[in-house]
């Protein structure tokens, strides 16, 4: 296969408007038959995602750990863990990547490594060592207890007791994943020389795991409670919002110096996840002018169920913000509940439209194009700490990090049959494999290749501004975006209600010139009927229309 013609080719700014496909490495394509994918399994299924029409693959981390947190653990930030293979694998798997025409973005945890790298070890040892200031360490306070109120994300305070130090070290994870001090100025550059060793082996950039994480509050000061609409049951860490352990003004500057080392690799990029209380402008703020990060995602999208309000909410705080910044709009990822599940199956085409018609760049998730739901597993099955420590009110994440499903078998054709996989394969997922929709041309698998080819070759879609349409202009339930670029415009519009009776959209006035524009046939859909300038759009379906 060749590079497909829409892609951006060997343009420094491809990421502007590109679609990421992003790859669980455990539940991908097991080669080696022990149940658990790897890195030789991805490059063996390289000409599917190829045939997606996407532009790059974004890996989740395959670096060297103890696997507490399924690579979000590091311990050793130059080297593939071998689960996943060795170094000659990935660089095998890049070689075919970039014959394909994708390019390879992979995972990087630098906020935090595990608590068996070589650094924490040495750091724990005594407070004298030349580490011994690499982590974030404090006192008790004067009756031993906690330094301050920070809670960590799976549950419990973010301190953990050191009897070698007798002080506390940070943890915004698991105990396990101990913070690193990014005050320190050796950390930094610790940091970027391992992110040049993986650019010297030809990555085309970087997914930044927590990326408003890397510095906290010299002071330490006690984190506030968090008003009660932000508060998630089942979650503590909600009850508090997360304003010193967080979002420091010192990690611009250290992303001014990620941006820089990526600027010695021209065509390079970086994605930063930002979590946290008030994401949407930090995300703004990472994204901004052209010496800090290319793109970044909140959860303000991964947590959608698909009512045109909430994501007119969200997409309208954005454009508040500024609209120099650049997002990477996601509906699932390996940390949500699958978007087949929260929008409903039926609907995971409408969703997938409705996402590629925003401003910015996408990220799909393996099996989204599959419509794969969220997978119900008994609480034996689990493998995420998340989940096992929470349930059962958080049911945690294994059930959209099962296996993908490549052929309609007991195993999916994931790994060797009698193997037994990491994860159950989810039966309800079997139907929907691969290999039978390859041979169905209205199945799903079929409409998103359409769907992101014509998105691919839509220089507005990729390239264009975004103006929202306030919704009093529109029929409740229906979402609407005018996409422009010079003097191209195009209506997107999406039906996002329900029940059995179209909505009357008046094009007059919504977009100038656009009451006559013609409608482009999109995979799937129904064409909308039109009466003079007034369109009809049925509940579950989407209309893009374009000038005459």
């Amino acid at each position: 296969m060749t590079p497909s013609s829409w892609h951006h080719g060997d343009r420094h700014d491809w990421w502007r408007g590109a679609t990421l496909y992003q790859i669980y490495p455990r539940s991908f394509m097991d080669a080696n038959g022990d149940g658990i994918g790897d890195l030789v399994g991805i490059t063996e299924k390289l000409d599917h995602v190829a045939s997606l029409g996407v532009d790059a693959i974004w890996l989740s981390p395959i670096c060297t750990s103890p696997m507490d947190d399924f690579g979000y653990d590091v311990s050793d930030y130059c080297d593939v863990d071998p689960m996943f293979g060795t170094l000659d694998d990935f660089r095998a798997l890049i070689e075919r990547a970039h014959a394909l025409g994708l390019k390879v973005i992979i995972d990087q945890v630098l906020s935090h490594s595990s608590d068996r790298h070589p650094w924490f070890a040495e750091s724990r040892r005594d407070r004298a060592n030349a580490r011994a200031d690499w982590y974030v360490w404090a006192d008790p306070k004067p009756d031993g207890s906690a330094p301050n109120n920070w809670l960590a994300a799976f549950g419990g305070p973010a301190w953990t007791f050191d009897a070698r130090r007798c002080q506390y070290y940070l943890h915004n994870f698991l105990a396990s994943q101990p913070d690193l001090n990014f005050h320190h100025p050796e950390v930094q550059q610790a940091q970027l020389d391992n992110l040049r060793f993986w650019l010297e082996l030809g990555v085309d950039g970087f997914r930044f795991d927590t990326a408003n994480f890397y510095f906290h509050d010299r002071a330490l000061t006690d984190n506030p409670p968090s008003p009660d609409g932000y508060r998630r049951r089942g979650h503590p860490r909600s009850y508090q919002l997360l304003t010193h352990n967080t979002d420091q003004p010192e990690n611009l500057a250290f992303l001014e110096r990620i941006r820089a080392l990526l600027d010695e690799y021209p065509g390079s990029t970086s994605v930063g996840e930002i979590g946290g209380s008030n994401p949407l402008p930090i995300m703004a703020a990472y994204t901004q002018g052209e010496s800090r990060l290319h793109m970044a995602y909140t959860f303000d999208l991964l947590d959608s169920t698909g009512e045109a309000a909430a994501l007119y909410r969200v997409l309208s705080r954005f454009a508040d913000i500024g609209d120099d910044a650049w997002p990477c709009w996601a509906l699932s990822n390996h940390d949500v509940a699958r978007s087949a599940s929260r929008w409903g199956e039926e609907r995971a085409l409408l969703a997938l439209t409705v996402l590629c018609s925003l401003r910015g760049s996408l990220c799909l998730y393996q099996g989204e194009e599959l419509g794969l739901a969220e997978a119900e597993l008994a609480y034996e099955d689990l493998q995420d700490p998340f989940g096992i420590n929470l349930w059962p009110e958080v049911k945690g994440r294994d059930g959209c990090r099962t296996p993908m499903v490549w052929v309609a078998a007991d195993n999916g054709a994931f790994c060797t049959e009698g193997v037994k996989p990491w994860l159950p394969v989810y039966a309800p997922h079997r139907p929907l494999a691969v290999d039978r929709q390859e041979a169905d041309p209205n199945s799903l698998l079929n409409r998103v290749r359409e769907l992101l080819k014509l998105r691919g070759e839509s220089e507005v879609l990729r390239q264009g501004e975004q103006q929202l349409i306030d919704p009093k202009a529109l029929p409740e339930g229906v979402f609407g975006v005018i996409r422009m670029l010079g003097n191209q415009h195009m209506l997107c519009l999406a039906h996002l209600g329900h029940g059995d009776a179209p909505a009357e959209i008046a094009l007059k006035g919504l977009a100038p010139g656009l009451e006559d524009a013609r409608s482009i046939s999109l995979p799937g859909m129904p064409a909308p009927t039109r009466q003079g300038t007034t369109l009809y759009l049925m509940p579950g379906t989407t209309a893009w229309l374009v000038q005459p």
